[in-house]
């Protein structure tokens, strides 16, 4: 049996999906490009020919993330231009945990400012995006955005999503007002 080769712009996709899923174990600090290159069957000087700097691949790794919440909120507003339609899509990549600790592994990082500025530039992407799609006011997409954030943190701790565990009095209560969901 013959192996397909993959095309160069393939071959960048695996490795931007290999990084997110190491990124989001080890973060930016803990994790290396050998590290991704095992995760993509590929060496880890050939990382280094397609994305320079370990820093490189985490900018895309982040850059992924925010693009995929960007769609999800795209696809959204085709049926509906509402917050609560994009909530309803953001809620259903919470099951997505790898993309949820990147976001917050960047985050984490952006006190480097080779980091942060593009990390930040991203959540404006997507702030924008929201505003734009919903003609919502700041008021309401900063309780959006702060709604959201506490669902990423709810499902980086496995509090809500499919691998969720048991709850405890305090995040019960404060899942109580979501209703069950099926998760992406």
């Amino acid at each position: 049996m013959s192996r397909t080769r993959l095309t160069a712009e393939e071959r960048q996709e695996q490795l931007v999906a290999a990084a997110v899923t190491a990124f989001s174990r080890g973060g930016y600090a803990g994790t290396t490009t050998d590290q991704v290159a095992r995760l993509a069957g590929v060496s880890q000087p050939y990382v280094i020919r397609l994305f320079r700097t370990k820093q490189e691949l985490f900018l895309a790794a982040m850059q992924h993330t925010v693009e995929r919440i960007e769609a999800a909120f795209l696809g959204a507003s085709e049926r509906e231009p509402t917050l609560e339609s994009l909530g309803h899509a953001y809620f259903g990549l919470l099951g997505k945990r790898e993309l949820m600790a990147m976001l917050l592994h960047g985050y984490a990082a952006s006190a480097d400012p080779a980091i942060g500025d593009p990390v930040r530039t991203g959540f404006g992407r997507l702030y924008d995006t929201v505003r734009d799609l919903t003609g919502c006011t700041v008021e309401e997409a900063r309780d959006f955005f702060a709604e959201g954030m506490l669902l990423t943190c709810l499902a980086s701790m496995r509090v809500i999503g499919p691998e969720a565990v048991p709850l405890q009095p305090w995040s019960a209560e404060l899942t109580a007002t979501y209703p069950e969901t099926k998760f992406d």
